[in-house]
């Protein structure tokens, strides 16, 4: 998946479960509930799985369950939304482009699966 250039700023990610997936059709901003901080190696781990995603053919629904927000150390770099079930992600942020803004990913691929699974860790504890 292709990440933002701000990519390389980022010292924290917010780990965010998705409450109201249907808003994500016309948001502007990712939507959710905080349910885990990731630093350090933790993050540069899990920005690293999603770079290492592959795409994949999109299906029709895009109702995200998950998403991240990459921080800097003064702002909010970029958020993606993440649908594991029509592979299909957004991406918004000031340093995004249009060619990032909507992107497909590979739901059954080792990182895809390694990444949700790290998500719903984030449940349990």
């Amino acid at each position: 998946m292709l990440l933002p250039h701000t990519r390389a700023e980022t010292e924290l990610i917010e780990v965010v479960r998705i409450a109201d997936p249907a808003s994500h059709l016309t948001s502007r901003e990712l939507t959710g509930d905080t349910v885990a901080i990731w630093a350090e190696d933790e993050a540069e781990e899990a920005l690293a799985l999603v770079a290492d995603l592959p795409s994949d053919e999109l299906y029709r629904c895009f109702l995200p369950g998950w998403g991240i927000r990459a921080h800097g150390a003064d702002d909010r770099l970029f958020e993606i939304a993440f649908c594991f079930r029509c592979h299909g992600a957004r991406v918004w942020g000031p340093g995004v482009t249009a060619e990032q803004r909507h992107q497909t990913f590979d739901a059954q691929s080792l990182a895809a699966r390694e990444l949700l699974s790290r998500f719903r860790a984030c449940l349990l504890d």
